[in-house]
C-alpha cells in the first residue's frame, strides 16, 4: 500500500495563497490570450474599416473579404493553440477560479445564440444595422461577466472593464445608424475592454506560473 503523500509547509502556504487570490498555477492564461488576441485582431479590422471610410484604403471587394476572413481564421487558430497549451497545465483548483471560468464560458455560449438571432434578423430584413446590434450585446454580456469577476476578486480594473462594457453597449446600440462614429467607439472598446484586460490577465498568469 502506497504511503499517503504529505505536503510541506511551503506547499500548504502556496495553496492558501492560490485559494485567497482565486488563481491556480496557470492563472487565466487561455482567457488572457483570447481577450488580447480578439481585441487586437478585431480592433485592427475596425481600423481597416475606418481607413476605408476615410478613403485611405481602397481595396476591391475580393481582397477586403479575404482580409476579414483572415482575421477570423487567425482568431480561431490562436484559440485552438491556446486551448492545447492550456491542457498541458494543471487544472484550476480554487472555487473562485472555476466560477470565473464558468461565468465567461457561459457568456460565450450566449454569444453564439445572439449571433444566430441578429444574423438571421439582418438577413431577413435586409438591414445591416440590425447586425450592428450584435457587438452591443457582446459588450453587455461581457460587462455582466466582468461584474461577476469583480464580485469575486474585488479588483478595481475588473470593475472598470465592467462599467466600460456597459457604457460601450449602450453607446453602440444608439449609434447603429451612425456607422463612422460606431466604428470609432467599437475600435476604442476593443482595445480598451478586450486587448487591455487580456494583457493584464496574461501577465498575471505568466507571473503565477513563474511563481509555481
Amino acid at each position: 500500500m502506497t504511503a499517503p503523500r504529505t505536503s510541506s509547509p511551503e506547499d500548504d502556504l502556496a495553496y492558501l495563497r492560490s485559494v485567497i487570490s482565486g488563481g491556480g498555477p496557470q492563472g487565466h492564461m487561455t482567457m488572457g490570450i483570447a481577450y488580447l488576441a480578439g481585441g487586437l485582431l478585431y480592433g485592427v479590422q475596425c481600423l481597416f474599416h475606418i481607413g476605408q471610410s476615410w478613403g485611405w484604403i481602397m481595396w476591391p471587394p475580393g481582397p477586403t473579404l479575404a482580409f476579414i476572413i483572415a482575421i477570423t481564421v487567425a482568431m480561431i487558430a490562436i484559440l485552438i493553440w491556446a486551448a492545447r497549451m492550456d491542457r498541458k497545465q494543471p487544472r484550476p483548483g480554487p472555487v473562485v477560479t472555476r466560477t470565473l471560468n464558468a461565468a465567461f464560458s457561459a457568456t460565450g455560449m450566449v454569444n453564439l445564440a445572439v449571433v444566430a438571432v441578429f444574423g438571421a434578423g439582418a438577413m431577413r430584413d435586409q438591414d445591416f444595422a440590425v447586425w450592428l446590434y450584435y457587438p452591443a450585446m457582446v459588450f453587455a454580456l461581457q460587462a455582466a461577466a466582468w461584474f461577476v469577476a469583480w464580485s469575486l476578486r474585488k479588483k478595481v480594473w475588473m470593475l472598470a472593464v465592467c462599467l466600460g462594457g456597459w457604457v460601450a453597449a449602450i453607446a453602440l446600440g444608439l449609434l447603429v445608424r451612425e456607422p463612422l462614429i460606431y466604428l470609432y467607439v467599437c475600435t476604442a472598446a476593443l482595445f480598451l475592454l478586450f486587448a487591455l484586460p487580456g494583457w493584464i490577465m496574461l501577465s498575471g498568469a505568466r507571473r503565477a506560473r513563474a511563481a509555481a
